[in-house]
């Protein structure tokens, strides 16, 4: 199986509109952070994204990504689903709905934010879901891959990663509970959430969170994602974190 990183960046992205912050200016191009969300290529060539943001389309587009097979969602903030309309075009070609996997709560927002989506009597062309809710405690496959929700705490806010073999991938996360801790021990890979390196946020990890969460799991590689301009340029995050524990960025793979 493959995960590639679509997106790496916070709800804003990087560059931040109208920053000048030094991180913004870089021209590095893993500085250039586009709205978090991943694709799985499992072992069938079944595509399964993670998240559909509003950088949906130009990810797809610069990752050369044709179809969609299956989406799973990890919770209902506009960075995470406010590209599904721009399914448009796949949804045409396969003639068939693209089938949405996420929490009751999320299929609830997704049908209030895209109700052409959902109406009787669609325009030609309008896009078209088919949902399916998760039980948070239930393993369910899609074709042949077996996934593994994992519920997480976005502030006050249940939410969902998703584990698949010995990969995890949580964004958005600022509290897993000891029963999901257990489930993440001795991961392949661990990829997670990690806003930038100090002053901490009711709603997302920092640096010193995610080095204490690290050490307890003891994943055998760690990559940080959903990554603010703040916590600086990637050469410098490469350098000062240990080599077991690397800032993902956009258009990198992983094979698992």
């Amino acid at each position: 199986m493959k995960l590639k990183f679509l997106g790496t960046g916070t709800s804003q992205g990087i560059p931040v509109i109208g920053s000048t912050h030094p991180v913004c200016l870089s021209t590095d191009p893993k500085d250039k952070r586009l709205r978090a969300s991943v694709m799985i290529t499992d072992n069938d060539g079944q595509k399964i994204l993670i998240d559909c943001g509003p950088d949906f389309r130009q990810q797809m587009l610069t990752n050369n990504e044709t179809t969609v097979d299956a989406l799973l969602l990890t919770h209902e903030h506009n960075d995470h689903v406010i590209g599904l309309d721009d399914l448009r075009p796949i949804i045409f070609q396969k003639r068939k709905d693209v089938s949405i996997y996420c929490m009751p709560r999320v299929g609830n927002e997704i049908r209030h934010r895209f109700p052409y989506a959902f109406s009787e009597y669609r325009y030609p062309g309008a896009p078209s879901f088919e949902l399916n809710y998760i039980n948070s405690k239930e393993t369910f496959k899609i074709g042949n891959t077996e996934i593994t929700p994992l519920e997480v705490t976005h502030h006050n806010l249940p939410i969902l990663g998703y584990k698949f073999k010995n990969l995890a991938y949580i964004t958005d996360a600022s509290f897993i509970s000891e029963e999901i801790m257990e489930n993440l021990k001795d991961l392949d890979y661990l990829i997670i959430n990690c806003l930038r390196k100090t002053e901490p946020h009711n709603a997302h990890f920092i640096l010193p969170e995610i080095l204490d969460i690290v050490n307890k799991l003891k994943p055998e590689t760690t990559y940080l994602t959903h990554i603010s301009n703040r916590f600086g340029f990637h050469k410098d995050i490469e350098n000062e974190l240990p080599e077991n524990i690397r800032p993902a960025y956009d258009g990198l793979e992983i094979v698992f």
